[in-house]
């Protein structure tokens, strides 16, 4: 058994190149030479996200704390809430943050796959974030 304290892990700031706004992740676990899974817990503060994104072997979400917006390409923005679990598939493309209003806080959980756990792809940008928050508000 192993166990990992509270506090023992830095946290760390979202890189601008895969986020807009402020975001820090804070590392729980990463993958084992035995296992594939990864976790973080991240919390957007008002407006922030990430960008369009995919997991080669999906990513599941759950929401702790706040009030958020989820969205896969092509479908309808969601509004996400603390217990709300969020499933993407392998290779779906989304994103999700915070509401332009209240920070949303969730974990975050993904399996690697050839050495990664996402690709990231090109930031959703402010006029498509107000479109989709404007939409679900």
């Amino acid at each position: 058994m192993e166990i990992k304290r509270c506090g023992s892990q830095a946290s760390h700031a979202g890189s601008a190149e895969y986020f807009t706004g402020t975001v820090r992740i804070d590392p729980l676990f990463s993958p084992r030479t035995d296992a594939r899974a990864a976790g973080a817990s991240v919390t957007f503060e008002p407006g922030a996200r990430t960008a369009w994104h995919t997991h080669p072997l999906g990513q599941t979400l759950i929401v702790t704390a706040g009030h958020g917006f989820a969205q896969r390409w092509g479908g309808p923005v969601e509004a996400i809430r603390p217990g709300d679990v969020v499933w993407f598939p392998p290779g779906e493309k989304h994103w999700h943050g915070a509401s332009p209003t209240t920070a949303m806080t969730h974990i975050a959980i993904q399996e690697q796959m050839d050495g990664r756990t996402v690709d990231w792809l090109e930031k959703v940008s402010d006029e498509q974030y107000a479109a989709v928050t404007d939409a679900a508000a």
